[in-house]
């Protein structure tokens, strides 16, 4: 006899538990998500309650942690690039270098590859779910838009920040994702040495640690963490890709190696896919949420086809009716409807195409020449992409450098 899989229950707070930060709140069936709920009965079902005691003493902690060494570095005046060249420079120098130089004991390069291969498998489908999934989802959290709106020029250069983003991406997927010194690790020394300069900023700024934590803190990287690796995976799946069991821990790992060497605490890190969902929900479930802080950033993102191509351009507005109706499959109507995008007439048409390009795949599993004609047609258009990119976003770099 088979016995139905109880779903995950929705804990009340209980009596002797208070949040240590006002960015938080207990959640109820009431302002449940509408994606947390679906996560909640059919991904957490049967597992950890919701949300997860044990993950949310690890979230509140985190909130007090951000990136000390290089925070210290920033105080000083030493760049880490520069450091990693020459750890002499300071008393940090040998505790950053083998930190980035280093991989973590328990990544298998050989599963990483695997993993890499699938996550950009789909070169349409994770240019759909980075931009209206994984950004969208991370403007409505207002902890994750404050940083992003501290510069004040990310809503005028949404095209530039989306190129970053997208070149980020490629570099972590590369067949060479883990190589010391290579493109991708260049990426994490970047990337985290930016966070540091506006971490330094933000608290100069009258940032209230007391309600928000630390700015740019462990919980809150490893959220985004999460947003660009178990998002995008679920996406996937969701459209009805095929990611084997070996692909999924290759993804895992690989992101676990690439968070470490962004800042990321390696022991607050989920290790499997359950984990991660637990971690997710709890994080996502109790933001106290104010759509108002990640409006500009969403309208900006959505707006940036016809602001490139013009507003008379069908294609520019069916794009962004494409993209709408992703984030509202994907992320909720509640939370479209609270960053102010559009409910476009027939949106569930998108789901029409990603079984084309699975039949294809399906294809080029038996025949090889399909394979290579697949794997051409995907390096055609990550470079088509990127050359589009470089395109639009020249006028901008070119602004900014003056």
């Amino acid at each position: 006899m088979v016995f139905a899989m109880r779903p995950a229950r929705l804990h009340t707070q209980p009596s002797d538990f208070t949040f240590a930060y006002g960015r938080s709140c207990w959640p109820s069936a009431q302002t449940e998500l509408q994606a947390l709920r679906r996560v909640r009965r059919w991904l957490l079902r049967g597992r950890l309650p919701c949300p997860s005691p044990r993950w949310l003493a690890q979230i509140e902690c985190g909130y007090a942690q951000a990136d000390p060494l290089v925070d210290q570095l920033i105080t000083d005046g030493i760049r880490l690039d520069q450091l990693l060249k020459q750890p002499d420079l300071h008393p940090h120098g040998a505790a950053l270098q083998q930190q980035m130089q280093q991989l973590l004991p328990d990544i298998d390069p050989d599963l990483v590859r695997i993993g890499a291969a699938a996550y950009r498998r789909y070169p349409l489908l994770q240019i759909w779910l980075l931009r209206n999934v994984a950004l969208m989802a991370g403007y409505s959290i207002p902890a994750l838009s404050m940083p992003l709106l501290h510069s004040g020029g990310l809503v005028k250069d949404t095209l530039p920040r989306l190129y970053r983003t997208y070149a980020f991406i490629q570099a972590v997927s590369r067949d060479d994702a883990l190589e010391v010194g290579g493109v991708a690790w260049q990426h994490c020394v970047q990337v985290r040495q930016i966070h540091a300069h506006v971490r330094n900023s933000l608290s100069k700024n009258n940032w209230d640690n007391q309600y928000w934590g630390m700015p740019l803190n462990q919980s809150d990287m490893i959220a985004t963490h999460l947003q660009f690796s178990l998002l995008i995976v679920l996406g996937y799946r969701w459209f009805g890709a095929r990611i084997t069991a070996d692909e999924q821990r290759g993804i895992i790992q690989l992101w676990r190696q690439i968070s470490v060497w962004l800042g990321v605490d390696q022991a607050q890190l989920p290790e499997t896919e359950q984990d991660a969902l637990a971690w997710l929900y709890a994080y996502v479930a109790t933001q106290r949420l104010d759509y108002r802080v990640g409006q500009p950033l969403a309208q900006a993102l959505h707006d940036l086809p016809t602001q490139i191509v013009g507003h008379d351009s069908r294609i520019a507005r069916w794009t962004e009716a494409v993209n709408a109706s992703i984030t509202r499959l994907f992320v909720g109507d509640d939370v479209a409807d609270g960053l102010g995008l559009p409910k476009p007439i027939g949106r569930y048409a998108i789901l029409l195409v990603p079984p084309l390009l699975f039949g294809l795949e399906s294809i080029a599993h038996y025949r090889p020449k399909t394979r290579m004609l697949l794997n051409r047609i995907a390096a055609w258009r990550h470079q088509r992409v990127d050359r589009w990119m470089r395109l639009h976003t020249a006028p901008s770099s070119a602004r900014s450098a003056e």
